[in-house]
């Protein structure tokens, strides 16, 4: 079976962090792809400052378009409103039978995790892929059976700053891929609130 590492967000928009996580999770574990989970509107977040579905998967196609081990799923689109991660993967199991599939998060995610919906039912069944966020230690799940720590640069990119730097007229350039940029700054994305 196939492992696959299910990388979920916002991705409003994809940056160079995170590519640079999906890439350190392909070299440094035992996945075999890592899919970009963009999700539509997060439990935990405001909806508001989210660029559309459809526009926010365009950049990540834009993004990964050169590496076949990378893949944008946009399962979360057509399942009911909020999305939760539980229902996602269930979804996904029964469309690829074939795959085996596991969570990417960050240490920040991990220390909040007990707010997640079903979070038990996911550390029964699933194994969580952590890579290092800069002040979290992944609280009281840092060492459960089914987190798996696997070695990444401390990245604090963070899309909330690449909007207000866009917003602000400041350069990003080197913060996100060349083509993804040319795309936010021919479509104006993110220049007003």
């Amino acid at each position: 079976m196939k492992k696959t590492g299910l990388f979920f967000g916002s991705f409003n928009p994809i940056h160079i962090g995170h590519l640079v996580i999906a890439n350190q999770m392909l070299a440094n574990s035992d996945i075999d792809e890592v899919w970009f989970v963009i999700s539509p509107h997060n439990p935990l977040k405001e909806k508001q400052s989210l660029l559309k579905d459809y526009h926010r998967l365009a950049l990540v196609k834009t993004a990964i378009e050169d590496d076949p081990r990378l893949k944008a799923c946009d399962i979360e689109f057509k399942l009911p409103q909020p999305s939760y991660t539980i229902h996602t993967l269930v979804n996904l199991e029964e469309l690829y039978p074939d795959r085996s599939f596991v969570l990417i998060i960050g240490s920040d995610n991990l220390n909040n995790f007990k707010k997640w919906y079903n979070y038990e039912e996911i550390l029964r069944n699933y194994q969580l892929y952590v890579y290092p966020r800069p002040n979290y230690n992944g609280g009281e799940f840092a060492h459960h059976p089914a987190v798996k720590w696997v070695a990444s640069p401390l990245m604090e990119i963070s899309s909330s700053y690449i909007r207000n730097a866009i917003q602000q007229g400041l350069s990003v350039k080197y913060l996100l891929p060349e083509k993804v940029l040319d795309y936010i700054l021919e479509m104006h994305f993110y220049e007003n609130k």
